[in-house]
């Protein structure tokens, strides 16, 4: 793809920002990727390479600019910035503090935190108002929606734009009007979550039997038609007689079920450690990984063909 003239500047060369980098460059973007000269950085040119193959693009070394710290970055080119620190509120604030005196006064500054609102990530900075959340999906190269988040400071005209720039590279903006914890995606993501630990901790389902009723059951309908419009499919008063029935049984617990909580007291925290709700080896992580990005790029291009018809 042709060279757009746009540059965006990502602030961390992480898992996160390798992949939002990938995306803007296979988009016609140049990209500065920024992270001090520590483990990180040795692996990025590996990991934006693989992304871009993994998008059908060619990681072109004159279309990704490399430094270790914001002051190397050509501020005067950038047209947006997208953080993806690590995420502790103080690293962020101190980042975003040095963004508003060396970004363009009218470039929009964004984060990827998941957890951080923007409104708080920004608080005593003068200009608040270009300040929006941009939350990305792992892996952010795959997943087409990003999360586009105000808080009550943002101009919705910068967020306006921020989604405009994400549907330029072939994005979905998902508009977040409210800087309310887990935003908009992670808030129905953890609902099922909560019911699904519940599940197994009741002893109901194990963990394959829940990852099989959602990808297999309801969940296989989500590629076709979201939580919403599939009611439309089905019919409201068939839903309204079930939610009847159902809604007073599910678990509303206000802290993490249990049978998460142990395994995290445990130390089993998934594939960083070789257990969690499954075990793992490295030979069996390279697989699922493959995997997983196998069928999340098969499904990219069946929700492309649809947004392009």
């Amino acid at each position: 793809m042709q060279q757009s003239g746009n540059v965006v500047a990502v602030i961390g060369g992480g898992t996160m920002g390798a992949g939002i980098a990938a995306g803007f460059v296979a988009g016609g973007w140049k990209a500065w990727i920024v992270n001090p000269p520590d483990a990180v950085s040795t692996t990025i040119d590996t990991r934006l390479r693989d992304a871009m193959a993994q998008l059908g693009a060619t990681c072109d070394a004159t279309a990704i600019g490399r430094c270790e710290t914001l002051a190397g970055v050509p501020w005067p080119d950038v047209d947006l910035v997208i953080e993806a620190a690590p995420e502790r509120l103080d690293i962020k604030q101190a980042i975003f503090a040095e963004l508003e005196r060396r970004a363009k006064p009218d470039t929009p500054l964004c984060s990827n935190s998941s957890a951080l609102p923007i409104g708080r990530i920004g608080e005593g900075l003068a200009t608040q108002s270009r300040m929006v959340g941009a939350h990305y999906f792992m892996p952010a190269h795959l997943v087409p929606g990003v999360e586009v988040v105000q808080s009550e400071k943002s101009d919705p005209a910068v967020a306006d734009r921020v989604a405009a720039y994400l549907e330029s590279i072939g994005k979905v903006a998902i508009r977040v009007r409210r800087d309310l914890p887990g935003f908009l995606a992670n808030r129905i993501q953890h609902a099922l979550a909560r019911e699904a630990y519940s599940l197994i901790e009741r002893g109901i389902a194990t963990a394959e039997d829940i990852d099989n009723a959602v990808r297999y059951a309801f969940g296989f309908r989500y590629i076709a038609a979201g939580p919403v419009l599939q009611k439309d499919h089905a019919g409201l008063d068939v839903h309204a007689a079930a939610a009847a029935t159902v809604y007073p049984d599910l678990c509303n617990a206000a802290v993490p079920s249990k049978v998460l909580t142990d395994l995290v007291a445990a130390g089993h925290l998934g594939m960083k450690t070789g257990r969690g709700f499954y075990a793992w080896t490295p030979e069996r992580i390279a697989a699922e990984k493959a995997r997983y990005e196998t069928a999340l790029a098969a499904a990219g291009r069946i929700l492309d063909a649809e947004r392009k018809r």
